[in-house]
């Protein structure tokens, strides 16, 4: 029997498995990818290692104003994205062995919860069943791609913040779909390397959860810098490579881009688990619980949703990692 199945091996499921390992638990870790979900994988390490390599060749290129020239500086954007990689790799490999130490059992795999038995919770994967005292959700979450007109059609175009990290080629042109922090990570980081960006949001500004004050001084910065940014405006459809959008005068504009990088924000994991056969019901990813139930979790400091482990923490559908 085990005393504490998890699913998920994001920054929640790993660290919970690690300390449950610690203090004598029998642990599985149920992992559909690699060690470390989003933040390992294709969020936090990933983006801010690129961006580490742009600050460099800024700091190549704009040296003179340091009293350092570097003339004739260049990129080799392989080299950037090989480093990524390996960087990536050692962080999820000290991951694994952590898990080793503590005798956690991970299994690869995409776990179904199957109901509740006289034998505890029964767990599905990779067509083996488990039994567990305890379980425990660190499903995170997924990049969210709404239905525009034209999405599926525009096939390869269409990126999200997992399939950018890995392009084997600098695009010449981006276009960003969101301008909350995973876009501007990557607006930040392409047109240091000279690709021409231009950000389409909704809001009247960006980094929408921000302070305003700090929300408009760093767009100043990036637009001194060339991204171009179309505000208070709405994508209507996706043609090939080319965003169409409404203005807030109701005109209908576009951009194109080799890539157009779709960051409207994420969603939590919880499509096809098998929470239902727990007897849960959700509601938009969440958990659904009563108003007794609800104040007495809030009173004992729970939350009452499914928190996105791969966004440490944050609440299902804020856009933040």
């Amino acid at each position: 029997m085990i005393d504490l199945a998890i699913i998920g091996g994001g920054p929640g499921g790993y660290v919970a498995a690690e300390r449950a390992g610690a203090k004598g638990l029998n642990v599985v870790l149920f992992e559909k990818r690699e060690l470390g979900g989003v933040c390992l994988n294709e969020g936090c390490i990933p983006t801010k290692t690129l961006l580490y390599s742009a600050k460099v060749y800024d700091y190549a290129v704009h040296g003179d104003k340091y009293g350092i020239s570097a003339p004739g500086a260049t990129f080799d954007f392989g080299k950037i994205v090989d480093r990524k990689n390996k960087v990536v790799k050692k962080l999820v490999g000290g991951v694994g062995s952590k898990m080793k130490a503590h005798k956690v059992r991970v299994v690869k795999g995409e776990a179904k919860i199957k109901g509740r038995s006289a034998n505890g919770i029964e767990i599905e994967c990779n067509g083996e069943t488990y039994y567990a005292v305890n379980l425990l959700l660190c499903t995170g979450s997924e990049a969210f791609v709404p239905p525009i007109p034209g999405v599926k059609e525009a096939g390869d175009a269409i990126v999200t913040n997992r399939e950018i990290l890995d392009l084997k080629e600098q695009p010449k042109s981006l276009v960003i779909i969101g301008g909350g922090v995973i876009g501007m990570e990557f607006a930040s980081f392409f047109n240091s390397l000279g690709t021409e960006v231009t950000v389409v949001e909704m809001l009247p500004k960006i980094l929408g959860g921000l302070d305003g004050e700090i929300s408009s001084m760093l767009q100043d910065i990036y637009a001194k810098k060339g991204i171009k940014f179309n505000l208070n405006c709405k994508v209507t459809e996706i043609r090939g490579n080319e965003v169409v959008y409404v203005d807030k005068d109701g005109k209908t504009l576009s951009a194109k881009g080799d890539k157009i990088l779709m960051s409207v924000g994420r969603r939590a994991v919880t499509a096809g688990i098998g929470l239902e056969n727990l007897g849960l019901e959700l509601n938009r990813g969440a958990v659904k619980v009563d108003a007794h139930e609800r104040a007495e979790r809030l009173r004992r400091g729970r939350c009452d949703r499914i928190l996105d482990a791969g966004a440490h923490g944050q609440p299902r559908g804020r856009s933040s990692r």
